[in-house]
């Protein structure tokens, strides 16, 4: 008897070992990496969020990978702090490996102090492609949010 709930046991745990192990769902992945990219850039680390970026990558007014990068580091050298608040993500899961993401943000920033200085509202569309198991934005846009 002992020895069954021992066993059961061990396959219990087992099972539960590879339940954990087991990949997550695509969404579930590229909602985490829109979340890291907030992350990076609130801890100021351009390199970081520029990694999820894909080389291709092309924005408003045909602004594209290097330009995003030097967009993004000069936001930060002119702000101590950085914040960003989404909303609620809108995913839609394409054909194969691709997805769009829609949200809207407030983006602040400033001194540091108890206030920021600056703020803007916007609305983003942005498009993802997954290679080898990891998400990149390849082609994103941004207006100011409609009241």
């Amino acid at each position: 008897m002992i020895r069954t709930v021992l066993n059961c046991a061990r396959i219990a745990l087992i099972v539960l070992a590879l339940a954990a192990c087991a990949r997550q769902a695509p969404e579930q992945r590229l909602r985490q990496a829109v979340a890291q990219m907030q992350e990076a850039v609130e801890q100021g680390r351009p390199r970081d969020f520029m990694a999820d970026v894909a080389d291709d990558f092309i924005g408003n007014d045909a602004l594209d990978h290097d330009g995003l990068d030097r967009l993004l580091r000069g936001q930060l050298l002119l702000n101590a702090k950085v914040g960003i608040r989404t909303g609620p993500l809108q995913v839609e899961m394409g054909q194969g490996d691709t997805a769009t993401v829609r949200f809207g943000v407030l983006l602040t920033g400033g001194d540091g102090r108890f206030l920021p200085e600056r703020g803007q509202l916007q609305q983003v569309t942005s498009h993802w492609r997954e290679r080898d198991g990891r998400w990149q934005v390849y082609s994103a846009s941004w207006a100011p949010a409609v009241e």
